[in-house]
């Protein structure tokens, strides 16, 4: 049994927990299938909640199928959408492509993992077989989903092709007759169709199990580059280890659990630790220092925590840091400004004034514009002077 509680590690939900153990029971390599639709061409540590899940299975002895859905990219996902999303064209979707796998390869042994192209079946797929396929659906359940249901009420538009975009994804499952099938908890509708479709073509249904939606450095919205609240799994290895620095202490045992590959029962330790007492920090710098190594390597890990010391003049980070959350009406906040509501200054003059004279800090790096804003979403560390230390989270 410990080796399905690891699997389900993190796990949002299992359809169907009883058939994942009938499966593993038969003693075999199980074909575990997840797709992405190369859209953009860099991932972030969002995307590797999913592809963590995979080095699992794959350490355990299953195969694994990693799906570049290149044929279904150039649709584009409809998935929470309140607008049809506009296709990628299909130098754009190659092009991303090759960017992911010389990236999921940082995580997946490339020699125990197939990578597949969507395109393969479909692109033989004829337009009869398109639509005997169409045929196997409705329309009643594709409205059954949340964000079709919404721009149903509301008057949005719906193109055709969006309909077919779930029936793709659930097709994929068939054609390469997955077992299993790992998704986000946005895709559930999707996966699903995938569990329906296989049965309609003779095949045992995959079992379904959704990872949990992991959230950015504001610990609000999820991981997304155009919130900017990401960390590339290609940022430098100082900007990665600034980014985690800069995250919550509650939202780092999250990061942990989703994120790291140590042992459920050192980070619970850990988490122990901290509430007697111990400085999170310490622990911060561990997740830090897992995630660089993946990524970059040891050495890379240790330079990171070096120059992270050194920008604050080394033990000059007291071990403990006031934590201050300021509300704001709009989408950013002047440097001044927070100096004086987070009580660092005692005025926004007296704020300026510091800053022009080298004495403001941010995350360890001098600020030198006075009329600096900072987006809503963010957290940093703000020092004034070598005494007076705060973190500070914008939030509108």
């Amino acid at each position: 049994m410990d080796v399905l509680d690891e699997l389900l590690r993190g796990v949002d939900e299992i359809l169907v927990k009883q058939e994942l153990i009938k499966k593993l029971e038969e003693g075999r390599p199980l074909r575990v299938k997840a797709g992405f639709d190369p859209t953009a061409p860099d991932l972030h540590l969002g995307h590797t909640v999913l592809i963590n899940k995979l080095k699992q299975f794959q350490d355990l002895g299953h195969e694994v199928l990693f799906l570049i859905g290149d044929f279904t990219g150039m649709i584009g996902d409809p998935t929470g959408k309140n607008v049809t999303r506009k296709p990628l064209t299909q130098e754009q979707v190659l092009e991303n492509a090759k960017t992911y796998q010389e990236q999921v390869f940082k995580i997946l042994d490339p020699d125990k993992t197939t990578v597949m192209f969507n395109s393969t079946w479909m692109s033989a797929m004829s337009p009869a077989e398109l639509i005997q396929l169409a045929a196997k659906h409705t329309v009643a359940r594709m409205l059954e989903r949340d964000d079709f249901s919404k721009r149903f009420k509301g008057g949005q538009p719906i193109a055709i092709h969006e309909f077919l975009y779930p029936l793709i994804q659930g097709y994929d499952s068939v054609a390469m007759r997955a077992d299993v099938e790992l998704g986000g908890t946005d895709q559930k509708f999707n996966l699903l169709v995938g569990r329906q479709l296989q049965e309609v073509y003779g095949q045992k249904p995959q079992v379904v199990i959704t990872m949990p939606i992991l959230e950015g450095l504001d610990g609000v919205q999820k991981m997304s580059k155009s919130l900017n609240n990401y960390i590339g799994i290609a940022d430098a290895a100082d900007d990665m280890f600034g980014k985690i620095m800069s995250i919550s202490d509650e939202l780092m045992w999250r990061y942990f659990e989703l994120l790291s590959f140590r042992p459920m029962a050192d980070i619970k330790q850990w988490k122990l630790e901290c509430e007697q007492g111990a400085n999170p920090r310490n622990y911060k710098v561990k997740l830090a220092q897992e995630i660089i190594e993946r990524f970059h390597d040891e050495q890379a890990a240790i330079k990171a925590l070096e120059s992270f010391e050194a920008r604050f003049q080394r033990g000059a980070l007291p071990d403990e840091i006031d934590e201050i959350t300021l509300k704001i009406e709009g989408e950013s906040y002047s440097i001044a400004n927070i100096l004086k509501d987070a009580g660092l200054t005692g005025s926004t003059s007296e704020a300026i004034r510091l800053i022009n004279q080298g004495a403001v800090k941010i995350d360890g790096e001098k600020v030198s514009d006075t009329k600096l804003l900072i987006d809503s979403g963010a957290e940093h560390i703000y020092q004034v002077g070598k005494r007076k230390f705060a973190k500070v989270k914008i939030t509108a």
